[in-house]
């Protein structure tokens, strides 16, 4: 049985790993098929191919790309892209480029609460600093002893309605699969399970998905339970999407789970691995 994790991030974005160290981390863990998904961007790519090339392992480029949908932010996942296909790189920059002022409205909320220095210590927690996120802003605030993890650090001020959330404006569905797609990729939703949206309001998510081009969605991801592992199964049933599954590895020590570590897709799925193998 294959095991197959197409959703995983570097310190490219907002991992801790390098890709060449995380390709290392998958092969250990018996990693057949993998993808590299960094936040809004590519460039670690070529790295991670590199590296599976030597460790054996089958690499698939990716992204993950966050969208703004009827006021709330949803990641898109790009499987098979060309990595350097510049509307890709263009749209992923144009997206990027808002981080680092919100970064600096988010340090200023928090020093509202007596939070002081929090872009730096944040900052401080950054490879690439066009890629400041919110899980930089907790790993100091854990840091700094001011918060016991990373999940009590959003808990308490980095999601909506707390001190330390701010808001923004990302790329659009639209944009976002189209830049996939003209990339040679296949576009997925991104662990559905997080998103707050009510059966309705799901469905119409699903229609234009699927009227937009995108083709995927993950079922198995280290966001979901078991129940939800069936119920987004058959959602793509339902909707004649592929499956996708993948830990949405971050970190050793912060992760749900660890890659390469989850169970195989329910039966009855059409894996979108297929594509490549």
């Amino acid at each position: 049985m294959l095991n197959v994790d197409l959703h995983s991030h570097s310190t490219i974005s907002d991992g801790v790993l390098s890709p060449t160290a995380l390709v290392a981390r998958a092969k250990a863990n018996g990693v057949h098929v993998m993808a590299l998904t960094d936040h809004d961007e590519v460039q670690g790519v070529a790295e991670a191919r590199e590296a599976a090339d030597v460790y054996g392992v089958k690499f698939i480029s990716g992204v993950e790309i966050s969208t703004t949908w009827a006021g709330s932010t949803v990641h898109i996942v790009g499987l098979g892209i060309d990595e350097n296909n510049q509307e890709l790189i263009a749209g992923l920059e144009e997206t990027r480029s808002g981080r680092v002022e919100r970064a600096h409205e988010m340090s200023r909320l928090l020093e509202n609460v007596g939070i002081s220095g929090a872009y730096e210590g944040a900052m401080k927690m950054v490879s690439n600093p066009f890629l400041v996120t919110r899980k930089h802003f907790a790993r100091h605030l854990v840091g700094a002893g001011i918060c016991q993890d990373i999940k009590d650090a959003f808990r308490r001020y980095l999601v909506e309605g707390k001190p330390g959330y701010m808001p923004h404006r990302w790329a659009s569905l639209e944009d976002a699969v189209k830049w996939i797609r003209n990339a040679g990729g296949i576009a997925g939703i991104a662990h559905p399970g997080r998103y707050r949206f009510s059966d309705l309001v799901f469905g119409a998510f699903f229609e234009e998905f699927k009227y937009l081009g995108g083709t995927m969605i993950e079922v198995v991801t280290g966001s979901h339970t078991v129940d939800q592992y069936q119920k987004y199964a058959r959602i793509a049933r339902d909707f004649g999407f592929q499956a996708s599954m993948g830990s949405d590895f971050h970190s050793p020590e912060e992760s749900r789970v660890d890659i390469g570590t989850l169970p195989p897709l329910p039966e009855g799925l059409i894996p979108v691995w297929n594509n490549w193998l």
